[in-house]
């Protein structure tokens, strides 16, 4: 089973305001476990808001809305791909999250990422395999790029 942890965003993410040395260390200690455990398979930062944009579609038309937006607590700060057995063992290695983020006040979200068997008969085999092979490519293309 695969989840994604989100690290909520907050007033210091939303300015900018980049990790202490401490915290740092304490998450790389954390993602080192977690890969060495079989469990970690990506995770990153994301830049505040401010720098990025919402695209809005209405009748099918796209429009786009520069940020920053207003809500921090709705926005997303970072996130951390992994792949357990189960939902408990998900929470499990959520609650080992580096207790020093946020000052101690950290807002976390856990989510299950839907599998090609989650959608059932219309995912055909046709669908899947073509699927697989995008998910290929854009695998071999991260691969390169960062190699």
């Amino acid at each position: 089973m695969r989840f994604m942890i989100i690290r909520k965003a907050d007033k210091d993410t939303e300015a900018g305001m980049m990790p202490t040395e401490q915290l740092v260390t304490d998450m790389l200690k954390y993602n080192e476990e977690m890969i060495k455990a079989g469990v970690m398979f990506d995770g990153m930062g994301l830049q505040p808001s401010a720098k990025g944009a919402r695209i809005r579609f209405r009748d099918g038309k796209p429009s786009v809305i520069d940020g920053p937006f207003a809500e921090a607590k709705e926005l997303i700060a970072g996130i951390t791909l992994i792949q357990v057995k189960s939902r408990e063992e998900a929470l499990e290695w959520v609650k080992r999250w580096p207790a020093i983020d946020g000052d101690g006040n950290v807002e976390l979200e856990l989510r299950q990422i839907y599998e090609a068997e989650d959608f059932g008969a219309e995912f055909t085999p046709e669908i899947r395999k073509q699927e697989e092979l995008l998910r290929g490519s854009a695998t071999a293309r991260d691969t390169n790029a960062s190699g």
